[in-house]
């Protein structure tokens, strides 16, 4: 347990997310689309950060996980990511997929393993994520999530 709190982002709660997505440099133009599904973590202290998954079989894809900067550097980032995959593992899902232009020795270090972009499933290569929204340098990572 955490000790955050997950909440299921509707609409009204898209606009703060795409804030902080664009705050942080992450894509944010497609978060409104079907097939995604964005969380608040909040504790006592307010918010904690975001993050999401894309897809809907056994292979999912991580999505925009944020951290805002003055809650870095207190191990929320492995919490919300704990959580992303607690809520993914309750949701059918086996394996987590990402990609990263900048975190990619944050999620190694939490069992991410770098792949070659080439050998993710097709439902995840032919996210937006992987066509359009992020950098052809960005790292691809997998875990097979714990069941």
């Amino acid at each position: 347990m955490t000790g955050l709190r997950v909440i299921n982002l509707d609409n009204a709660g898209l606009p703060a997310l795409a804030d902080a997505l664009f705050n942080a440099g992450l894509p944010n133009s497609d978060i409104g689309d079907a097939g995604r599904l964005f969380f608040r973590f909040e504790n006592e202290l307010g918010i904690a950060g975001y993050g999401g998954l894309e897809g809907g079989n056994a292979d999912r894809l991580m999505r925009s996980v944020v951290v805002p900067p003055g809650r870095q550097g207190c191990a929320m980032g492995r919490a919300i990511v704990a959580d992303i995959e607690r809520e993914a593992a309750a949701m059918g899902a086996e394996r987590l997929h990402l990609l990263t232009t900048t975190a990619a020795a944050f999620f190694s270090g939490i069992g991410y393993q770098v792949a070659d972009r080439t050998s993710a499933p097709a439902i995840i290569a032919a996210s937006a994520e992987f066509t359009s929204l992020c950098p052809a340098s960005a790292v691809y990572m997998i875990k097979t999530l714990e069941i």
